[in-house]
C-alpha cells in the first residue's frame, strides 16, 4: 500500500505532466501508428498468410481461424515491444548528466517519484495501444466485444511488467548500442517464439519448455485464453502471478537503480 501511494503521490503527478507535454508534439503520429499497425498485420498475416495456415493447419490452432488466434499474440506482444522501448532509451537519456531526470532531481522530486511519473506514463502509452489495436480487431470481428476490455487490462500488465525491469537496467546504461543489442537478441527473440505466431506445441520439446519459462509467453497465452474464452482459473493465477512478480521485482531494483543513478 506504501509503494502505491508513493507512485501516486503529487509529485509523481508532476513528472507524468512533463511526460505527456513533451507527448503533445508526437501525438498524432503516435496514434497513427497504432491504427496502422494492426490494419497491416491483420491483413498481411490473418487475411492473406492465414488462409493457407487455416487450410493446411486447422488442427493446431483449435477450431479457430489464424486470425483469431494471432491477434491476442501481435497485440501483447507489441505492447511489450513498445514498453520496452518506451523504457529504455528515454530512460537512458534521461539519466545522461543533462538528461531531464537530472534536472527533476535537482527540485524537491524524489528519484521514486521520478520513476514512479514515467511508470505512469508508460501505462497510459500501453493502454492508449492496447485500446486503438482491439478497436481495430473489432471491425475485423475477431475479438468477442464482452472479452475487449479484459484483453486491454492483460496488455497493460505485460507493458508493465516489461516497463519496470526495463527501466531499472536502462537507468544505469550509458550507451545506445548496449539497447540495440538487448533489443536484438533478447525482446526480438522473445517476440518471434513465445507463441505469438504460432502454437510453442510446434516447437520442439527441449525448447517448448524454454518458451514456457518466458514472461512474454505467459502474457500471449493469458491474453489468448481470455480473447478466446478458453481461460482457466488455474491458468489464469499462474500467469497473472508470474507476471505481478515480475512487476515486483521490477519495481525494487527501478527504485535502487533510480537512487543511486540519481542521487548526487
Amino acid at each position: 500500500m506504501h509503494t502505491l501511494a508513493r507512485a501516486f503521490s503529487a509529485p509523481a503527478f508532476r513528472e507524468l505532466g512533463y511526460w505527456l507535454f513533451r507527448y503533445r508534439r508526437t501525438w498524432r503520429g503516435s496514434i497513427v501508428i497504432s491504427i496502422g499497425n494492426p490494419l497491416l498485420f491483420l491483413t498481411a498475416l490473418g487475411l492473406g498468410l492465414g488462409t493457407l495456415v487455416d487450410r493446411e493447419n486447422s488442427a493446431y490452432l483449435h477450431g479457430h481461424s489464424y486470425l483469431t488466434f494471432i491477434l491476442p499474440g501481435i497485440l501483447i506482444a507489441g505492447v511489450m515491444q513498445i514498453a520496452f522501448l518506451e523504457a529504455s532509451g528515454p530512460v537512458m537519456q534521461s539519466a545522461l548528466p543533462r538528461g531531464s531526470y537530472r534536472a527533476a532531481a535537482s527540485t524537491p522530486l524524489e528519484p521514486t517519484g521520478i520513476l514512479y511519473g514515467h511508470l505512469m506514463y508508460w501505462t497510459l502509452r500501453a493502454t492508449q495501444n492496447a485500446v486503438l489495436f482491439t478497436c481495430v480487431s473489432l471491425l475485423f470481428g475477431t475479438v468477442d466485444p464482452a472479452r475487449a476490455p479484459l484483453l486491454v487490462l492483460v496488455a497493460v500488465l505485460v507493458a508493465i511488467a516489461f516497463a519496470a525491469p526495463a527501466a531499472a537496467w536502462a537507468v544505469t546504461v550509458t550507451r545506445p548500442s548496449q539497447i540495440n543489442v538487448m533489443f536484438r537478441f533478447v525482446v526480438l527473440p522473445l517476440y518471434m517464439f513465445s507463441g505469438t505466431f504460432f502454437p510453442i506445441e510446434q516447437l520442439p520439446v527441449s525448447l517448448q519448455w524454454v518458451a514456457w519459462a518466458t514472461p512474454l509467453w505467459h502474457g500471449v497465452d493469458l491474453g489468448r485464453t481470455v480473447a478466446l474464452g478458453t481461460a482457466t482459473p488455474y491458468g489464469v493465477l499462474i500467469h497473472i502471478g508470474y507476471l505481478s512478480v515480475m512487476v515486483a521485482v521490477g519495481l525494487y531494483l527501478a527504485r535502487r537503480t533510480y537512487r543511486r543513478k540519481l542521487y548526487v
